[in-house]
């Protein structure tokens, strides 16, 4: 049995589903055999960078990497818009307005930080009444995409630049779940009186990882060629790292593993990763002393 993550450092053209299958290719190479193998959040075929891939327990915790934030670095080149708006799409509008030096800074700052109002890429796998908006978008319909309210917490860096008569800027951010970098570049855009689509987007950080901890496919089809993962998967608790640690004694453990209540605790209210010496048991709420189970871990060694 294998439970943890791989996080992937995604090529490009490569899609999340097939980042998945890689993964679970190599591990069967590995002689992993039959594993349950998940994704922490969808990233576009011409995105590349962090994929958190969770295999077996881990599974239970992809639906917190989709609601992690996470950082972006993206260029966004001025003056055409496509429908895509990145450069798989056609040109849909253009603009003989160039933003001028420090234009792209000033917006940002004044206009795109904090809470925004943001709508959607029609070429977006939002569900509309039960089909992909970009399978509508891309059988010629008219898709209608409700606005949202996102979050853009951190702006770290933003170089400007010029090429072939146009302008282009390359920027790093760091925004709330469900927040879309391609309609963040279209509205930078027409925010400075022009038209845009992004040429260039890397994910640098999903939740707790990195993308030094990332691993490039080919490094590790290498790997699984050696047989060995080991220094490649890591372990369930590394996408915890923001959750303090609540060690239980033997007896504890049994009653967490068998979902009962716990009462007359010390520990302060919120999310606790609760554990069994090193092993993690369950993800708990505490309320006034008393722990309920919120996720249950089925790990080795766990006291029964």
């Amino acid at each position: 049995m294998v439970d943890g993550w791989i996080i992937l450092d995604k090529p490009l053209g490569l899609g999340s589903t097939q980042g998945v299958a890689a993964v679970k290719r190599v591990l069967r190479q590995c002689g992993y055999g039959k594993v349950k193998v998940g994704h922490g959040g969808t990233l576009d075929p011409l995105a590349t960078g962090v994929l958190p891939i969770a295999i077996g327990e881990a599974t239970k915790l992809a639906g917190r990497m989709l609601d992690a934030t996470k950082t972006y670095a993206f260029t966004v080149r001025f003056g055409r818009q496509t429908d895509t708006l990145d450069l798989e799409g056609k040109v849909i509008a253009t603009s003989d307005v160039q933003p001028t030096p420090g234009a792209v800074a000033a917006v940002v700052a004044e206009r795109f930080t904090g809470p925004i109002e943001q709508v959607p890429p029609a070429y977006s796998a939002i569900l509309i009444d039960g089909r992909r908006a970009y399978d509508r978008a891309r059988e010629g319909e008219e898709v209608e995409m409700k606005s949202r309210q996102v979050t853009i917490l951190r702006w770290d860096a933003i170089e400007e630049g010029e090429e072939g008569g146009e302008c282009f800027a390359t920027l790093t951010v760091t925004v709330s779940k469900g927040t879309y970098i391609r309609s963040l570049a279209r509205d930078i855009a027409l925010a400075l009186g022009t038209r845009g689509h992004v040429t260039m987007l890397r994910r640098l950080k999903a939740g707790p990882f990195g993308i030094a901890q990332a691993i490039s496919l080919d490094k590790l089809n290498e790997t699984a060629n050696g047989g060995d993962l080991v220094n490649v998967i890591l372990p369930l608790e590394a996408g915890l790292v923001d959750i303090p640690a609540l060690d239980l004694n033997p007896e504890q453990a049994r009653a967490v593993r068998q979902g009962r209540v716990l009462s007359g605790l010390p520990q302060t209210d919120g999310l606790w990763l609760a554990r069994s010496g090193t092993v993690p048991v369950a993800l708990v709420e505490l309320s006034g002393g008393t722990m309920k189970v919120s996720r249950g871990f089925n790990l080795p060694d766990v006291a029964e």
